[in-house]
């Protein structure tokens, strides 16, 4: 009966028992991730930098020409930009596990790392998409602008176009946080991801007979007809997710093996 007691005991850990310890929820984890990510200065002023340039395109797309620029077409070139630096936002955020040197810390408090993989993922989609809005509302001011000052004709429609860099951009987010979790390292998951693309779209410039192969292979090929509004049919849609399985699938694969099975350093 004693050793019956015992066992229906519950043992004190400080000032809390151990059936008032519950796991740490996913809601929250989420919120913490995106602390963490926003909280960095290179993170700040990335989103600066990354806002000025935006503005900067549409600026430039409103003044040249006779500036009859539809909304759309003004959200359009914002896609270059955003392309190119939102993901590097994603790669910090997932890096700094590792050049902060708190991957130890992470891991100590959540001890599950698919969460924390989860958290970074869904963080970093979020803050992509939560940007795209802040760059349609500067091309909405840049559209308001050549209505007003150069006798341009309103036209605020939104369709296949914008659906489509709002999908890229949960691609590009999501394979920023792949490259970081695979190389785990800020400079070279920074180069991998800006020098590869460039290379590979050097290449299939000069290799003009594999122009029905390229966007297969290469995501940037294959996603031209979602960013330019383009119709995709059923071949077009087998090669964006051909690309994105290896540019995302692969990387993200790979990184989350290696968040899963890999040692826990501090340093």
């Amino acid at each position: 009966m004693t050793a019956v007691d015992q066992t229906r005991t519950t043992r004190r850990t400080g000032a809390r028992t151990t059936a008032e310890i519950r796991p740490v929820p996913f809601s929250r984890l989420t919120l913490v991730e995106w602390r963490k990510q926003l909280d960095t200065r290179a993170v700040r002023w990335l989103f600066v930098i990354i806002a000025l340039l935006t503005a900067g395109v549409v600026t430039v797309t409103a003044l040249v020409g006779d500036g009859d620029v539809s909304f759309e077409t003004f959200v359009s070139t914002t896609s270059t930009p955003l392309a190119m630096l939102l993901p590097i936002v994603a790669i910090l955020a997932t890096t700094a596990e590792w050049s902060q040197r708190t991957a130890l810390t992470t891991f100590t408090l959540e001890p599950r790392r698919g969460r924390v993989v989860g958290a970074k993922l869904l963080t970093a989609v979020g803050s992509g998409l939560a940007f795209f809005v802040v760059a349609v509302g500067i091309a909405a001011v840049a559209h308001v602008g050549v209505v007003m000052l150069r006798d341009a004709s309103p036209d605020w429609g939104l369709g296949a176009m914008t659906a489509g860099m709002a999908l890229m951009i949960v691609l590009w987010m999501v394979q920023g946080v792949a490259f970081g979790l695979a190389l785990q390292s800020t400079p070279a998951a920074i180069v991998v991801y800006l020098a590869v693309p460039s290379i590979v779209g050097a290449i299939t410039m000069l290799l003009t007979s594999w122009s029905d192969v390229w966007p297969w292979l290469d995501l940037s090929t294959s996603s031209v007809p979602l960013i330019t509004g383009g119709s995709l049919g059923g071949t077009e849609w087998a090669q964006l997710a051909t690309s994105a399985a290896i540019w995302v699938g692969l990387p993200l694969a790979l990184g989350t093996w290696r968040v899963q099975r890999g040692e826990v350093k501090t340093a």
